[in-house]
């Protein structure tokens, strides 16, 4: 609600300023000779970031297997079947295997560990323990963090044969935006989002 009350009064204030604006200085702010839709672009960075801010936010109040949930929701949005998603308890350090069709006969089959740690950096040991979980030929290794990795992280995963994808918070964020209209109502629910549209410009 604070986000959409700044986005409400960010748009009035460049609306009124803009039909303020006089004729021999279309294009350009009154009190200086910075271009107007810079200064909508700068707003509209202050406001994605204040958005990002808010989701972020959202997520760290989940509990683990809440962002467990939000983790198996996304990868059904962009396609994927979740036929295992950890139930409360020991794991066994999977905590979703991910198919692209029904039955898990189309490779690659991803395993997944999701670590709800939003103010840890995922160590390299991790992304050990995960190489040791997958078979070869078929099966790619996942971690999705509610925080972020150690550079020793993302070059071990990096440099790996076996291809282990990581993906941080703000990459998670980004992930859910883009595939956000392909995921059920149920499962957007988890973590709405209202998107909001400015003019722009073509300079």
């Amino acid at each position: 609600t604070q986000i959409l009350d700044s986005v409400d009064k960010s748009y009035k204030a460049w609306k009124q300023q803009r039909d303020s604006e006089t004729e021999n200085m279309v294009g350009h702010s009154q009190e200086s000779d910075i271009p107007i839709h810079y200064e909508i672009q700068a707003k509209n960075d202050e406001l994605e970031s204040k958005a990002l801010d808010g989701i972020i936010g959202y997520i760290r109040k989940k509990n683990p297997y809440e962002f467990q949930d939000l983790v198996a929701a996304l990868l059904r949005g962009m396609g994927y079947f979740t036929p295992y998603v950890a139930p409360r308890g020991k794991d066994g350090g999977i905590d979703i295997v991910a198919y692209r069709d029904p039955i898990g006969a189309t490779v690659p089959r991803i395993k997944v560990q999701v670590k709800h740690k939003p103010d840890s950096a995922i160590p390299v040991s991790e992304i050990h323990q995960l190489l040791g979980k997958l078979r070869d030929g078929g099966e790619i290794g996942m971690i999705i963090t509610s925080g972020r990795f150690t550079s020793d992280s993302v070059f071990a995963a990096r440099d790996s044969r076996t291809h282990i994808e990581l993906i941080d918070i703000n990459r998670f964020v980004e992930m859910w935006q883009s595939f956000y209209m392909k995921l059920t109502d149920e499962d957007k629910n988890m973590l709405p989002l209202y998107p909001i549209y400015f003019l722009g410009s073509n300079e």
